[in-house]
C-alpha cells in the first residue's frame, strides 16, 4: 500500500504483537524489506513488510519490492492495503493492474482496507462498496477485499487476514 496506509501496524496485529514491526505516524518509516518468522520454531512462515509506494515513496523501494515478487519462488500471497479514509487513487489503481498481471498460479493478491474506523459513521457501506468495484475493476482476479481496523479495541478484521495467510500458506 501507499506510505502510511498502516502497514505495519496491521502485521503487529496479525502477529498478536505491539512492536514487531516498526510503525510510526510519520509516513515512510519502512524503507526496506522486513522479513518476520512467525510461529514455533524455526518459524515456516515469514510475513514481509514493504515500504510503501506513491508520492512519499521512492523508486529504488519498487524496484526492491518488483525483484523480491519475481524472484521469490514460495511467495504465496500479495496483499495490497488501502486506507479507507482516502480510497483508492489513480496510484493504487496502476500498482492493482500490475500485481493482478503477476498473480497467476500460485501467488494471488489479496485486497486490504485499512483504518475502517476513519469512514464517517453511517458511510461505511457506500464507502467500502466503491473501493471494493474499483480493486475489482483494476484487477478482477484479485481476492475479495478484507475491511480492517486494528486500532479499534477490540481490533476487527484480524482473524480474517490470519485465515486468509493459512489458507494461503496451506497451513493446517
Amino acid at each position: 500500500g501507499r506510505a502510511n496506509v498502516g502497514k505495519s501496524t496491521l502485521l503487529n496485529a496479525v502477529a498478536g504483537r505491539r512492536d514487531l514491526f516498526h510503525a510510526g505516524k510519520k509516513p515512510g518509516k519502512t524503507q526496506m524489506l522486513n522479513f518476520f518468522r512467525i510461529g514455533d520454531p524455526p518459524g515456516r512462515l515469514v510475513l514481509v513488510d514493504a515500504p510503501g509506494y506513491g508520492a512519499r515513496g521512492r523508486q529504488e523501494w519498487g524496484v526492491l519490492f518488483d525483484k523480491y515478487v519475481e524472484q521469490r519462488s514460495k511467495l504465496r500471497r500479495i496483499y495490497i492495503l488501502f486506507n479507507a479514509k482516502h480510497g483508492i487513487s489513480r496510484v493504487d489503481e496502476a500498482m492493482l493492474e500490475s500485481l493482478g498481471k503477476r498473480c497467476k498460479g500460485t501467488l494471488t493478491l489479496q485486497a486490504v482496507i485499512t483504518k475502517a474506523d476513519t469512514i464517517p459513521p453511517g458511510m461505511t457501506v457506500k464507502v467500502v462498496g466503491k473501493m471494493r468495484d474499483q480493486i475489482h475493476k483494476a484487477a478482477p482476479t484479485c481476492l475479495p477485499a478484507i475491511l480492517t481496523s486494528a486500532n479499534m479495541s477490540p481490533p476487527f478484521g484480524i482473524a480474517e487476514i490470519r485465515k486468509s495467510i493459512v489458507e494461503a500458506c496451506g497451513i493446517t
